[in-house]
This record gives C-alpha cells, sequence and structure tokens, in this order.
C-alpha cells in the first residue's frame, strides 16, 4: 500500500514500516531524493530515514550515562559499532496523511537502551519542497541522552557540485569511527563548492555548517538543503559508483558519547528535542 501526500508539484511518498522512511520525493515528476525500490525492506534503500535517539556509530555500543552501563547491540549486520539510534530498524505509525501533510509516530520501549520515548516525524510539503521535523519526548521516569538527525539520500548526476560551509571535518579509521578533528580544508573543499564525484569513500563528519547546503548540476534545478539552528554538523557520505550522496543535517556528531561537545542533550521526564530539515527543488 503506497502511503501518499501532493501539493501542486510536489509528492511524497513513505514506507512507514521501514523505519518510518520516505520512499520518494519529486517535484513535478522529477526524482528530488533517490527512490525505494519496490519491496525494498531496509532503511538504507530509501530515500530518506530518521536519526533517532542518536547519529551515526556508538563505538563496540558501549556508554555510560549518570552511572549507568549501556552496552547496544549491533544493527547492521555483523558491523560492530551499533548506529543511528532505534527509530530506522522499527515500524512507524500512521497517524495523518493528507492535504500535503503528514504525521509518523514510534513509540520505544526500554530494552538495551533502557529508555521510553517517543518519535514523531511530521511533513508539511510546499510547492517546490518539503519540511521534515523531527521530534522525541522521554516518556519515562529517569533522564535520557538524546540525539537528531536527517539521513536523506540524492541521486548523483554528471557534473555535479556540493556546496557547503564548514570549518572541518572529523577524520575516520577503517571501521568509520571518527579519529582526530581536522581543522580546515580535507578532501573535497565544500566550503568553496567541489564536485561530488572522483573521489574515495567519503562518510564525513563536518563541523562549523550552516545549516544550508547547496546540489548543483548542469541542466537541473539547484537542490537546497536547510536545517535548523542545532543542526551543526552535516554528514557527507559518497560511495564511489553508487549513484547516490547523502547529505545529512544532524544535531549531534558520531561518536556522540565521546569526548568534547557531541551534540547529545539530556532530556527530562516529559521533556522533547526537535530539529527540522527543508528540501527544496525548483
Amino acid at each position: 500500500m503506497t502511503i501518499a501526500i501532493e501539493k501542486g508539484q510536489a509528492r511524497l511518498t513513505f514506507a512507514p514500516e521501514v523505519g518510518g522512511a520516505v520512499a520518494s520525493f519529486t517535484v513535478g515528476g522529477r526524482n528530488v531524493l533517490r527512490p525505494m525500490a519496490a519491496g525494498a525492506r531496509d532503511a538504507l534503500e530509501a530515500a530518506c530515514f530518521p536519526l533517532v535517539p542518536f547519529c551515526n556509530r556508538i563505538p563496540q555500543g558501549r556508554f555510560a550515562f549518570e552511572g549507568r552501563e549501556v552496552v547496544l547491540p549491533p544493527n547492521l549486520g555483523d558491523h560492530p559499532h551499533p548506529l543511528h539510534g532505534q527509530g530506522w530498524r522499527a515500524a512507524w505509525t500512521v497517524e495523518t496523511a493528507a492535504d500535503g501533510e503528514a504525521l509518523l509516530s514510534y513509540a520505544h520501549a526500554p530494552d538495551a537502551w533502557p529508555w521510553a520515548y517517543r518519535a514523531e516525524q511530521r511533513f508539511t510539503l510546499s510547492e517546490t519542497g518539503l519540511r521534515a521535523e523531527l521530534t522525541v519526548t522521554n516518556t519515562g521516569e529517569a533522564a535520557m541522552p538524546a540525539g537528531l538527525g536527517f539521513h536523506p539520500y540524492f541521486p548523483a548526476a554528471p557534473g555535479e557540485t556540493l556546496t557547503a560551509a564548514n570549518d572541518g571535518v572529523w577524520l575516520i579509521d577503517a571501521e568509520v569511527l571518527p579519529t582526530i578533528h581536522h581543522a580546515g580544508v580535507w578532501g573535497p573543499d565544500w566550503a568553496a563548492g567541489a564536485p561530488v564525484a572522483g573521489h574515495d569513500l567519503i562518510d564525513h563528519c563536518y563541523t562549523g555548517w550552516d545549516q544550508r547546503a547547496t546540489l548543483t548540476a548542469p541542466g537541473r534545478p539547484d537542490t537546497v538543503v536547510t536545517a535548523s539552528a542545532d543542526c551543526r554538523w552535516l554528514h557527507v557520505y559518497v560511495p564511489p559508483g553508487q549513484g547516490f550522496l547523502c547529505v545529512e543535517p544532524c544535531a549531534s556528531r558520531p561518536d556522540p558519547f565521546g569526548a568534547g561537545e557531541t551534540g547529545m542533550v539530556v532530556l527530562k521526564p516529559g521533556q522533547r528535542r526537535s530539529i527540522w530539515m527543508e528540501i527544496t527543488s525548483a
């Protein structure tokens, strides 16, 4: 069953049972996001999915929070470092979907992640874009750590460039864990606008982002990604030769319980955190 909302030339479809994922987003019949293949059952094959209640990898799934030791199981095959929280591996409920707007929800019961929470995604279409708002509410009885992000996939185009301000990047090791922060330009100079193709694997978190990124390709309208102010990290994922790239606004960084400022916040019972992202293409 296809769940869709429309406004003017914009159309958004969902696969709520697959991690609350967006299945497609088109404007005038053109794919702005990479479409999800029919029958796909993994959010990694989707057009976009939510990162809740943390972004990217926790080394070995182990961390301590307010005196509690937590160990999370792997959630990506035999990869040892669980990533992106629980929402992307769970079925979501469609609360409403009509008149260019939709609301999806997911309720998490305590398990290896020992805190209860409710996550919501609210989508609103314009004539040439979408706005997604992601919220997490602590529904338990103890304080809970929380970080949020979005994971949109864009179809790669010949001659495409990405422009996104930044002041540095987290370098990674062979297991895609952050190692050191490199200040200034490393690899493609996204701040000046750089070609997307022609590099080794890019799976890096950039700091100092100003909440705006632009994809530009010959013969195609620009695609502009903007986000809320606390999305201070931009994760860029470009696997060579795969025909897509990810430009991910994040309010927390990889290794979210590591040293230094990671963007994680503490939610007391009943408190919530929200971020938003807009994608326009015209």
